[in-house]
């Protein structure tokens, strides 16, 4: 199990592979419209473009100091496809990356470029997990799944113990932290890291309407899955329902899910571009549009919003932030 011992380790691990301190962004205009002082913390800028590069070099790393993998192989959307590829690259190892053939050809492109083997599926008709399982074991790989894995959680946690000191650097000791949500690795790593260090934050996941899982799960008691598993702009935290590790987790640290469309996480892309001059994908996205349009949801004078990637088609991107 992922603890807080694991998310320090990792912590020092995920340091010596390069992989920096994201700022805690800010600006009036962001703030006016939230209606309360909204921070956003910029994964987006991380080497790879999104907080994956982080739990893909724990997991690598780890593995690579027990010895005897073959090589890894992952499923990814390209977040953590990239992170993994990196990863193992810089420890010399094979690298082979399950993905959706819908994703956006950016994110195979730099897959790819990263030395890894990219293997297509189609993503509303076959079982990933099932389809990575047996290649896996057809070709000796370890299997390093996107947020169900220890190490995952661990190196996703470093981000909720870089927002604990940056909150208290920024005299923040009570707010919801609203982070995008697909299996929730991200979600639950943060959470373990601020139970830990900030308990006066809580995390808050965000995700597309429709694909809500997690949502739908908290307020249920019980993992619930996604009628669908195409159809939203927000590619990057599309998954079938809350991971079997990730979901007691947040169970237990997490407040209530939010759930935003996709007009309102393109408008967010747009505005952190305008406002803040960063460049994030829809899914990135939706914890900022979660804080600009459900205010109501929100309590307190503060809230931070992490903006998880910003591997986005550029023209998908173009389009958004084009004046109207």
């Amino acid at each position: 199990m992922t603890d807080i011992a694991a998310i320090r380790a990792a912590a020092a691990r995920v340091s010596a592979g390069g992989i920096r301190r994201t700022p805690l962004l800010s600006a009036p205009e962001l703030d006016r419209r939230a209606g309360r002082r909204l921070l956003v913390k910029a994964e987006s800028l991380l080497v790879t473009g999104s907080f994956k590069a982080r739990g893909g070099w724990a997991a690598v790393s780890a593995l690579a100091a027990e010895g005897g993998a073959a090589g890894v192989l992952a499923f990814s959307s390209g977040n953590h496809a990239q992170g993994v590829a990196r990863a193992a690259a810089a420890h010399r190892m094979p690298a082979v990356i399950l993905m959706p053939a819908d994703v956006a050809a950016v994110k195979a492109e730099a897959t790819r470029a990263l030395g890894a083997e990219v293997v297509l599926y189609d993503r509303a008709t076959q079982d990933r997990e099932a389809l990575g399982a047996e290649l896996a074991a057809r070709r000796g790989l370890a299997l390093v799944p996107p947020y169900d894995h220890p190490q995952v959680i661990a190196g996703q946690g470093t981000v909720g113990l870089e927002i604990a000191a940056q909150a208290a650097e920024e005299g923040v000791a009570r707010a919801d932290v609203l982070v995008p949500c697909g299996g929730g690795g991200l979600a639950a790593g943060i959470a373990l890291a601020l139970e830990a260090e900030a308990p006066g934050l809580r995390v808050r996941t965000a995700e597309p309407a429709g694909f809500d899982d997690a949502a739908r799960s908290l307020a249920a008691g019980r993992r619930l899955r996604n009628e669908r598993l195409a159809g939203s702009v927000c590619d990057a935290i599309l998954t079938p329902q809350p991971g079997a590790l990730t979901f007691p987790i947040l169970a237990r640290l997490a407040g209530p899910g939010l759930a935003v469309s996709d007009e309102e996480a393109l408008e967010a892309v747009a505005l952190a571009f305008r406002h803040l001059r960063l460049v994030l994908e829809p899914g990135g996205a939706v914890a900022l549009a979660a804080a600009l349009f459900r205010p109501e949801a929100l309590s307190g004078d503060a809230v931070v919003c992490v903006a998880s990637g910003g591997n986005v088609d550029p023209a998908l991107f173009a389009r958004t932030i084009a004046p109207a």
